[in-house]
């Protein structure tokens, strides 16, 4: 009957015989074997040597082939995001207002850092850790002389302003003072300023388009004949609201209006 003998025990076998420490004979008696058997199982493993190299470096080819595959695919991948993220960003930008991406930030969010939303969002950092403080009461104090000292006289600057509100504070016996760049800035920020001819206003600019007044010769007989609007704002204790409103101008009924805190577009085309 044919003795089966185990791939391992052969190799035990010809790295004794590699070693060169023992005689073929020795070895054969220990493990039982044939010394004939011994050199040819030598020689088989020393001739399979190249083959075990060839299929490592084959392997490792194949190997590399699929991960230079994988960085490709990932670099593709990362390349399509980034251009969908800039498209994203793009149209965020240009069809949401800034107040409406400000409501998108989530600062109790562990995944994003405020960093990170404020540059998706197209938005300054800085201004997000800024909160809004009310105006003090001096400044309101100031708003209010101006508001009305242009009622009672329009065609006042800022420095003719200036000049009665200090002497109105001087006849009440204070010694406080407002300077001009303080009236200046406040005018600004109230959109007021002086009623004054400006230069050439008499010459035609012959470029421009002349629009006929189309209302000219119009008798506003009836109701919903002719509707106007306007802007005007409305002072309060704590600051200012901005009101638009449409008119009837035959009955003067307030066909519709809207109140909002700033100058912004929106509240103009709800009413």
């Amino acid at each position: 009957m044919k003795k089966h003998i185990s791939p391992d025990f052969k190799a035990r076998v010809v790295l004794e015989a590699l070693k060169e420490e023992k005689t073929y004979a020795r070895i054969a008696s220990e493990y039982g074997v044939h010394p004939a058997q011994i050199s040819q199982w030598k020689t088989i493993y020393l001739n399979g040597l190249s083959s075990i190299f060839d299929k490592d470096n084959s392997r490792k080819a194949t190997e590399n082939a699929a991960h230079e595959k994988q960085l490709s695919e990932l670099y593709e991948e990362i390349g399509r995001l980034n251009t969908q993220l800039s498209w994203l960003k793009k149209k965020l930008e240009c069809e949401t207002s800034r107040s409406a991406r400000v409501s998108m930030i989530n600062r109790d969010c562990d995944e994003l850092s405020l960093t990170v939303q404020a540059n998706l969002l197209s938005l300054n950092r800085t201004s997000l850790y800024r909160r809004p403080s009310p105006p003090s009461s001096r400044k309101l104090w100031v708003k209010r002389r101006i508001d009305e000292t242009n009622t009672e006289d329009p065609y006042y600057g800022s420095r003719r302003i200036a000049v009665s509100i200090n002497r109105d504070l001087h006849s009440e016996g204070s010694s406080d003072s407002v300077c001009r760049n303080t009236v200046a800035r406040c005018m600004r920020e109230m959109c007021i300023s002086g009623v004054c001819p400006g230069p050439n206003l008499s010459r035609r600019n012959l470029k421009s388009v002349i629009y006929p007044y189309l209302l000219r010769y119009v008798e506003c007989s009836h109701p919903n004949h002719i509707w106007g609007i306007d802007i005007t704002y409305i002072r309060l204790l704590g600051g200012w609201m901005y009101l638009v409103a449409i008119l009837d101008w035959y009955s003067r009924y307030a066909v519709s209006w809207e109140m909002d805190q700033t100058l912004e577009e929106p509240f103009v085309p709800r009413a």
